[in-house]
C-alpha cells in the first residue's frame, strides 16, 4: 500500500493510506496506548511516552528518544471525537513550545473490500512552517510510521 502526502490547499497537508483492516481495528491501533507503542514513530528511535486521554478536551502526548538522548515529542488536545469514524485534535511539537498548533482531522473510512482508508488532513499555521516540516524529512517519517502501523494491524 502507498502512503500519499499532498498539499492540495493553502496551509494544508493531506496524508492518505489504505490499510488491510476494518475501521474498528485501525481506530483501536490509533487510540489504545498499548497498540500505539508498537507502531508509532521511527524504528531507530525508542518510543518512551504514549499518553492518551480520549475525550473531548482530553490531552494526548506521544514521544520517542533518539540513541543520543534527544527527545522528539508531540502533544495536543482532542477537539472532537466520533468513535471509529473521526478524530479532530491539535498537535504541537514540544521542542517548539511557542509555535501555533497544527489542527488535524483524522478519518477512518471503510473500503468495499473490508479495509480502511485513513486520511489525515492537517491545517498548519503557515505554508512556510508546513514546508519546513516536509523539508526536514517528515514525509519519510510518515511513510515509515504508516508501514509500521500496517504491520502491527496484522498482529491484532
Amino acid at each position: 500500500m502507498v502512503t500519499l502526502l499532498t498539499t492540495p490547499a493553502d496551509r494544508e497537508l493531506v496524508v492518505t493510506r489504505t490499510f488491510d483492516a476494518p475501521p474498528a481495528r485501525v481506530w483501536e491501533a490509533w487510540t489504545v496506548p498499548e497498540h500505539v507503542r508498537e507502531w508509532y514513530g521511527m524504528s531507530g528511535l525508542t518510543t518512551t511516552v504514549v499518553d492518551i486521554d480520549l475525550r473531548v478536551g482530553g490531552a494526548w502526548r506521544w514521544g520517542q528518544t533518539a540513541p543520543d538522548g534527544q527527545e522528539i515529542v508531540f502533544s495536543g488536545a482532542y477537539e472532537d471525537i466520533v468513535p471509529v469514524e473521526r478524530l479532530d485534535y491539535t498537535e504541537t511539537f514540544e521542542q517548539m513550545p511557542d509555535a501555533e498548533p497544527v489542527h488535524v482531522t483524522l478519518t477512518f473510512d471503510a473500503t468495499p473490500d473490508g479495509g480502511t482508508a485513513l486520511t489525515s488532513t492537517s491545517v498548519w499555521p503557515s505554508n512556510e512552517i508546513r514546508d519546513q516540516a516536509l523539508d526536514a524529512g517528515m514525509e519519510a517519517g510518515v511513510r515509515e510510521q504508516y508501514d509500521r502501523l500496517a504491520e502491527h494491524l496484522k498482529t491484532m
